[in-house]
């Protein structure tokens, strides 16, 4: 797997798929606590852009997979993984990508469209109105510290309830709960400028997704954004085939270059 230095020397790992070139490559951004395999293999998401003939590129963030990762909150702020996916672009020489991201990733995806013109086209997951409401993670649902401490809690028997998924998932993927535990930490409530986002946008969100809920108020805050409701939750809703569907169908179309 090739690896990187992104703008501040930390190692990154990415994979490569290469399609035909009708259509511009598709960058994919997994989400808190899983990977490029987890969030993008497994769930048949890469096998169906691939399908379609696409272009496929999928970046393991700092703190993830088989990215470098590491254990000082310090890492992780300053839209750094924003940062690191302008870093990846500089890399392949790419002047022109789409860009998918799923929960954390969405977010990230989010802060690098509004950041660097190369993101010609946009598809996000797994977030809804806590994206207009503070920044990033619902905070009405789970907070970063209670994911935290889930992470780094010796007994499980002791993790906040809204922290389990993400120590089950941590656990699933193998992740670096130390690593994870700081990412969370860094995670701060503040404002993304939307209307900074003039790029076609896809909303995808899972009708019982409580981490994307009112994803309309999502779609409404980015001029010309189209919502899709999947069927699932926040964990199952990216391994429906309606959720790669409605990938492929908006990938695959004519947009503005």
């Amino acid at each position: 797997m090739p690896t990187f230095a992104s703008f501040d020397g930390l190692r990154l790992n990415y994979t490569v798929w290469e399609g035909d070139a009708a259509h511009r490559p598709v960058l994919l951004q997994h989400g808190f606590a899983a990977d490029t395999n987890a969030n993008w293999i497994s769930t048949g998401v890469v096998a169906a852009l691939r399908s379609a003939g696409l272009t496929v590129i999928s970046l393991d963030a700092r703190g993830h997979g088989r990215s470098e990762k590491p254990h000082d909150e310090a890492c992780y702020t300053d839209d750094s993984m924003a940062r690191d996916v302008s870093a990846l672009l500089d890399e392949l020489a790419l002047d022109e990508v789409a860009m998918v991201g799923y929960s954390m990733g969405a977010i990230i995806a989010l802060t690098a469209t509004a950041a660097d013109k190369r993101i010609r086209c946009l598809a996000t997951g797994g977030v809804g109105s806590g994206i207009v409401d503070f920044g990033g993670v619902d905070l009405r649902v789970v907070k970063p510290a209670d994911i935290a401490s889930a992470l780094l809690a010796e007994d499980p028997s002791t993790v906040p309830p809204s922290g389990v998924p993400f120590r089950l998932l941590a656990d699933a993927t193998g992740g670096d709960r130390r690593a994870l535990a700081a990412v969370a930490l860094a995670s701060k409530e503040s404002h993304l400028d939307l209307s900074s986002i003039g790029v076609p946008t896809l909303v995808l969100a899972g009708d019982q997704d409580q981490l994307a809920a009112e994803p309309e108020r999502l779609a409404a805050a980015i001029a010309g954004a189209r919502l899709v409701r999947i069927p699932g939750d926040h964990m199952t809703a990216v391994m429906s085939p309606a959720f790669s569907e409605a990938l492929v169908a908006f990938l695959s179309a004519p947009h503005p270059r």
